[in-house]
């Protein structure tokens, strides 16, 4: 199994000016992003409710998740995202990743733009019965 990282910039908002780069571990298994704390509030995020996380040990640990806004090279989008504490890792989970229209590439460690289908875009054609 490989690992991947990226980097990215994490804001409030999207439009806000104050930013952070923040490198990743890219955990296609996580559903949440994990950000350190202390960098989510010098940006101005503020948690909004506590959450109950399985640890791969079995065990279970509870964090603080708010919302923050992702950038990577150029496009964004805002996602859920875990508070870390002191010896959490940043992790990029799929929220994000879905929120940036992007999946992991397990083959090349890498990530790419996901294929987005648009479900009932296509005009429904009547069927006329004839009789």
């Amino acid at each position: 199994m490989g690992v991947t990282t990226v980097s990215l910039r994490v804001k409030k908002s999207h439009d806000a000016r104050k930013a952070c780069k923040v490198k990743f571990l890219v955990d296609s298994g996580a559903v949440y992003s994990v950000v350190e704390g202390s960098i989510l509030r010098s940006l101005g995020c503020r948690p909004y409710r506590s959450l109950d996380f399985h640890l791969a040990d079995g065990s279970t640990t509870s964090r603080r998740v708010g919302d923050a806004y992702f950038e990577y090279r150029g496009e964004g989008g805002p996602a859920p995202v875990i508070f870390g504490e002191p010896g959490d890792q940043n992790l990029l989970g799929v929220t994000t990743l879905e929120a940036l229209g992007l999946v992991l590439d397990p083959f090349k460690r890498q990530l790419r733009p996901m294929t987005l289908p648009l479900m009932g875009a296509v005009p429904f054609r009547q069927v006329v019965s004839r009789s």
